[in-house]
């Protein structure tokens, strides 16, 4: 993977549940290579496919998860969202997408992007039907109306057997986009 300059900058990953999440442990580990900054944020669902353990030991940060941990002093998604230098949704499923384009900050994922004035970039991962669909097509939309810079899903062999769009993006392509954001 081609090697970027991210040194010093902040990266907030907001992780939600599916399954293309094992792929996030690689993005991670190339952002720190990067001498990035990396914090994760998960959703309470993104944890029963990889835990925070695995995106703590890879980052040296604690791991956010939960909106009402008492045992962090801030108010975690406001404090997130100011030490952004980007912000970035990976794998998006159509649920936070959804939430994202309604307004909907219940989780610690979702209220961060809304909380943020970094730059949020979008991820999604989904079965092809899910990806096509006419809900998730517009509310995609309104995400870049938003100013969200959405990075496509590709073509591929899909978790449920099927082929068609819907594979998360590369990590190369997914870093170039942190990257061009940055700069």
């Amino acid at each position: 993977m081609q090697q970027t300059n991210l040194k010093g900058k902040n990266v907030i990953i907001g992780i939600c549940a599916g399954i293309a999440i094992y792929k996030v442990c690689d993005l991670v580990r190339s952002l720190i290579k990067s001498e990035a900054n990396v914090t994760c944020v998960m959703t309470e669902d993104a944890t029963k496919f990889v835990t925070p353990l695995t995106f703590q030991s890879l980052t040296k940060n604690k791991v956010f998860v939960d909106m009402f941990d008492t045992s962090y002093f801030e108010i975690e998604h406001v404090s997130l969202a100011q030490k952004a230098d980007v912000y970035v949704i990976v794998p998006a499923t159509a649920n936070t997408i959804s939430k994202l384009a309604n307004g909907m900050a219940d989780n610690l994922v979702t209220s961060t992007a809304i909380a943020t004035t970094a730059k949020v970039i979008v991820c999604p991962a989904m079965n092809h039907n899910m990806y096509h669909h006419k809900a998730v097509v517009k509310n995609m939309e309104t995400l870049k109306s938003f100013g969200y810079e959405i990075v496509d899903a590709k073509p591929g062999l899909l978790a449920c057997g099927v082929v068609g769009d819907g594979c998360l993006a590369d990590n190369e392509t997914i870093l170039k986009t942190i990257e061009n954001n940055l700069k």
